[in-house]
């Protein structure tokens, strides 16, 4: 049965020609497509590698990337990235869907025994691209706009100072002229990254004139006891704040 809506085909239990005929078309005119059905799957590259028969779900998208899904994980269980040439055809009554690329020379192969699904997505040219929010730069954004989110009196100096450690995300000094150092993180952290920012304030302490004080600032919206505790063994603070 076929039934197409706003763009979008939709086949369930199409014979290996009817899927062939529109996995074709689609490939053509640069439209996103899904199957799922049973299949087997081999992979001829930098290796060689083959899948048994088995229910699962193919994405071929206008990009020329393939993804072979089962129903476990997120991640593909093969796969062949942007730029390769998608050819769909019928060998010995199966629908097979090819994959090649030239550089390196490389070929994944799709053959289905059965198809159960076939869906057929016209994304367009003018699909809207991926608006990413929550970043560690939108934190750098808010403190550099509002400087007393960290604390009163906070001045910022510069951002990705450079330290023989790794660059330093904001570099300041707090109402008394103590140089203040900010390591900013979007998610819940743990010691890694209060030893990340130990490591910034001990190279900068070697960097600057002797017997400088320098604060260290950890900047997440929040933190596990271990990093808590290991904050306060090595004279470290913490602000909570999120992206």
């Amino acid at each position: 049965m076929t039934a197409t809506e706003g763009g979008t085909i939709t086949l369930s239990e199409p014979s290996a020609e009817e899927a062939r005929d529109h996995l074709a078309r689609a490939i053509d005119r640069g439209a996103l497509v899904t199957l799922f059905g049973r299949c087997t799957v081999e992979y001829d590259g930098r290796a060689a590698s083959q899948l048994g028969l088995g229910e699962r779900h193919v994405m071929a998208k206008p990009d020329g990337t393939v993804l072979v899904h089962t129903d476990e994980g997120q991640k593909p269980v093969n796969w062949q990235p942007p730029g390769c040439t998608q050819e769909a055809r019928i060998e010995e009554g199966s629908l097979e869907l090819h994959s090649r690329r030239s550089t390196p020379e490389e070929e994944l192969i799709v053959r289905f025994e059965c198809i159960s699904h076939v869906a057929v997505f016209e994304t367009g040219e003018g699909s809207a691209t991926l608006s990413v929010s929550g970043t560690e730069a939108d934190m750098k954004g808010r403190i550099l706009e509002n400087p007393e989110l960290i604390e009163p009196g906070f001045h910022p100096l510069a951002t990705e100072r450079d330290t023989p450690a790794g660059a330093v995300d904001i570099y300041g000094e707090d109402s008394d002229g103590t140089v203040v150092i900010l390591e900013l993180k979007r998610r819940r952290v743990g010691p890694d990254a209060v030893g990340q920012l130990n490591r910034y304030v001990e190279a900068l302490e070697r960097d600057l004139h002797a017997g400088v004080e320098i604060r260290g600032i950890l900047v997440a919206p929040s933190v596990t006891d271990r990093a808590r505790r290991l904050l306060a063994t090595r004279g470290l603070e913490y602000v909570s704040l999120t992206p």
